[in-house]
């Protein structure tokens, strides 16, 4: 199977060792030409949850339209990367596959504008941390969620059949559910990480983070119905001990001082809420917060 994954971040890189281990023949397709270069040069390196390291030799280019018709293209960039994307997306065959696997729900229903006869979304838990332009760390196990949106699953079916218990990969039947329920857990966990500054294990050892957790997470019960049911606290919980000394993506953002995901993640579920008539007040503070320390980022 030929795959092309667009975007050599952590998510991208650590998607790319765990397929190309599987057999499968992967390009990955970064921004800047000194990345490629190296991926190019040297292997890509998996650092495993054990402390080993795996390698492959992946080939890596910055033009998607550049190669042959592949069966399958994952796009693991950020939303905000997405929308230069488009166009170039518009004009592959219909019959390539697309996986997408962003945060938040922002892209749902622009992705589906696209010709592509079979589009899949994708949903991750696992911990993943880049260490340079050719090395990723995989810093927590946690599944893959596939859901299929349009046509057939038999264009995926390589993806479905892994058997990597590093990367186990579980079929979902409603993709706006499932990203919808993986937003919650970003609202729950992602804002207040960013905003105190802590990995994600703190969430549960400080008591004032806990407080403030579970607050957000009785807001978002009364605002949506079945959210108890979906996703119970002790899950939250949980996620956040498997991730413990996780940087969570908006930190990360913060650290770096770039631009966060919480418009597309944290904004969709406010609106959403407020047909409701819920306004969500202790997560729409920390919109707000994260939102202002990005403004004032910007002026310096």
């Amino acid at each position: 199977m030929e795959v092309a994954i667009i975007g050599a971040g952590a998510v991208g890189q650590l998607t790319a060792s765990f397929l190309a281990e599987s057999g499968m023949s992967v390009t990955l397709v970064a921004r800047r030409q000194g990345q490629v270069d190296e991926l190019n040069a040297k292997y890509l390196t998996r650092v495993n949850v054990d402390g080993t390291k795996t390698v492959q030799k992946i080939a890596s280019t910055m033009k998607l339209e550049g190669l042959p018709q592949q069966d399958l293209i994952v796009v693991a960039v950020k939303y905000g990367q997405l929308q230069e994307l488009y166009e170039q997306l518009s004009s592959l065959p219909s019959t390539v596959s697309l996986l997408f696997m962003q945060n938040g729900l922002a892209h749902f229903d622009e992705v589906l504008r696209l010709p592509q006869k079979n589009i899949a979304f994708c949903s991750v838990s696992f911990g993943a941390q880049m260490i340079d332009q050719f090395t990723v760390q995989h810093r927590g196990i946690g599944a893959c969620k596939i859901a299929l949106e349009r046509g057939n699953y038999d264009a995926f079916n390589d993806l479905l059949q892994l058997r990597n218990s590093l990367f186990p990969v579980e079929l979902v039947a409603n993709a706006e559910q499932m990203l919808f329920e993986k937003a919650v857990f970003n609202c729950l966990i992602n804002p207040l990480t960013a905003i105190l500054q802590v990995k994600n294990g703190e969430l549960v050892t400080n008591k004032q983070a806990f407080l403030l957790m579970q607050t957000i997470y009785q807001e978002l019960t009364d605002a949506f119905e079945g959210i108890e049911q979906a996703i119970p606290f002790f899950k939250v919980i949980d996620l956040c001990e498997k991730t413990a000394s996780n940087t969570s993506s908006m930190l990360a953002d913060r650290m770096q001082g770039r631009k966060s995901e919480i418009d597309t993640i944290v904004g969709v579920i406010l609106e959403k809420a407020l047909v409701s008539g819920h306004n969500l007040p202790t997560l729409r503070t920390l919109y707000h917060q994260l939102l202002a320390i990005e403004e004032s980022g910007e002026r310096r």
